[in-house]
């Protein structure tokens, strides 16, 4: 599979903050910890404080039970053994191409590491979003434009939701994918599924699948529960981080709550609130005195579900982490968090976007190269792309601005004349100035579109191009699902594998070969 890399800053759709972050800005440095370069890493190993790394060990190998060829899920015992971590939400049949983004960039990763650092172990984590309960997000896929649905009444966190019902949608699947609906027949709920796909696509690789929502984890989540539900102390940290970054002209992502936790029980994850001395549950008959709720914490810990804001250190509590590589909207909003990490702490870990990409299958490569397109010019707008085309392969000249200019200086003239015969005619005359010059504008409209005809065939590739790659004006990674290029070209995965750097921050734009290639 032929590669290309373009820099992020030549891509049209990349905010101003990550930029600005990867280039080391100054004025961000209170934000973050250690700066994304190979050379930082050594520095965050020397501060990464010590977690129960024998409990995490526990769980996973309960949550590994029963899977095949695991993971050395004991070398996390070890002092020297450290993880770079991602983590999404729990799509169907893999989710967007961008969710194997994120998986691939975070094993090399790893991969990039020892080799860097041979005297460690770096292990690659998926967290799993088990508790998120958005299930509109991720209740459906894109493959082969079809767009394939799962309805459920489950509510709540959606790890928990059985799967049992998925069998409704297999028959609009296509029929070679016995693996992955072995993985969701056999699964006990949509956490198991996906652990087991996921452990079957990269498991050679070293990939450790976390599910966080487990008694035994939360036990280490309840002195930041505490300070978040009777102290209110999150709030402050991020609002003085967005104070800075509104400062500096950016916009923050997220905004923290005077509560940063939810109540958590199958079919239901609803925010906390407190109202006067009491702690409602929203949208439920719950409501805590504060020593019930204390109560509650201690004896039933997995009931909280920290909220954005509080999920990221709820990870480096329980993970001998390093790194965590998310989208251009993740790092965005980490650099939201560090007073928190602060209050607590807990070491920042390094922020790393994953790598981006498009995938260009044959046919639209042939169109690209024969139209004289570039990589940066798809990404702009396809009004700006067309015009542009029109303008640049056209014959003729079709903006009549300077006849436009010689007729304001004509008019100009003829009101002087006219107003030294009577000054009530120069309105007259501007009058018709403005009349001509619409005239002008519309003839200019006209000229435009009768080029736009004459270069039709090159109008509708460049469509048919952007359509493919930004269907439904989304970039491709965000929504066509994996699968499409996986199940026709069965390398497909290792060959990302063997393309993607984590830490050249550039867009991959892959070139598919044609298919007896």
């Amino acid at each position: 599979m032929q590669t290309k890399s373009y820099p992020l800053n030549q891509i049209n759709g990349f905010g101003k903050l990550l930029l600005h972050y990867l280039a080391g800005d100054q004025d961000l440095k209170p934000l973050y910890g250690n700066l994304p370069t190979l050379a930082s890493f050594q520095d965050q190993i020397d501060s990464k404080k010590s977690v129960n790394r024998s409990l995490l060990v526990e769980v996973l190998e309960d949550q590994y039970r029963g899977l095949q060829d695991i993971p050395n899920l004991q070398s996390l015992a070890n002092e020297k053994t450290f993880t770079v971590t991602t983590g999404h939400q729990l799509n169907l049949l893999t989710g967007p191409l961008y969710v194997i983004f994120k998986i691939a960039s975070t094993i090399n990763l790893a991969k990039t590491l020892k080799k860097a650092y041979p005297s460690y172990h770096f292990v690659p984590v998926y967290w799993m979003a088990t508790e998120d309960h958005d299930w509109e997000e991720i209740n459906h896929l894109h493959l082969f434009g079809k767009k394939i649905e799962w309805n459920t009444d489950q509510k709540g966190p959606v790890g928990r939701f059985d799967v049992s019902a998925l069998a409704s949608i297999w028959k609009e699947l296509p029929s070679d994918m016995p693996y992955f609906k072995d993985a969701y027949t056999d699964a006990q709920n949509l956490t198991d599924a996906v652990r087991k796909y996921m452990h079957g696509m990269f498991g050679e690789e070293g990939l450790v699948c976390l599910d966080a929502d487990d008694v035994r984890l939360k036990k280490c989540l309840i002195p930041i529960m505490e300070t978040d539900l009777f102290e209110h102390k999150h709030l402050a940290c991020v609002k003085s981080s967005n104070e800075k970054l509104s400062d500096l002209g950016y916009t923050p992502q997220i905004y923290a709550r005077e509560i940063n936790f939810f109540y958590m029980q199958d079919g239901m994850r609803e925010r906390i609130e407190k109202q006067g001395e009491k702690y409602q549950v929203l949208n439920q008959p719950i409501r805590f005195s504060k020593q019930e709720l204390q109560r509650e914490i201690h004896t039933h810990p997995e009931r909280f579900s920290p909220n954005v804001a509080l999920r990221p250190v709820y990870q480096e509590l329980i993970l001998p982490n390093l790194a965590y590589l998310g989208g251009a909207a993740e790092v965005a909003y980490w650099l939201q968090l560090k007073g928190i990490f602060d209050l607590h702490q807990v070491p920042f870990p390094i922020l790393l976007p994953r790598n981006f990409g498009v995938v260009i299958p044959p046919l639209e490569a042939s169109r690209i190269e024969k139209l004289g397109l570039t990589i940066p010019e798809l990404f702009q707008d396809e009004r700006t792309l067309l015009k542009q085309f029109v303008d640049k392969h056209t014959k003729h000249t079709l903006d009549l601005g300077n006849e436009q200019e010689r007729l304001s200086s004509l008019m100009s003239k003829i009101a002087q004349k006219a107003q030294a015969i009577d000054e009530t005619l120069e309105a007259s005359v501007l009058a018709e100035e403005t009349r001509w010059q619409k005239g002008l504008e519309r003839l200019t409209k006209k000229m435009r579109k009768a080029e736009e005809r004459n270069q039709a065939i090159g109008l509708g590739q460049i469509k048919a191009i952007k359509n493919t790659l930004f269907p439904g004006n989304t970039w491709q990674e965000r929504h066509t699902n994996f699968l499409e290029f996986a199940l026709n070209y069965p390398t497909f995965t290792q060959e990302l594998l063997k393309v993607l750097d984590p830490l050249r921050f550039d867009l991959y734009v892959m070139y598919l070969p044609e298919k007896d290639a």
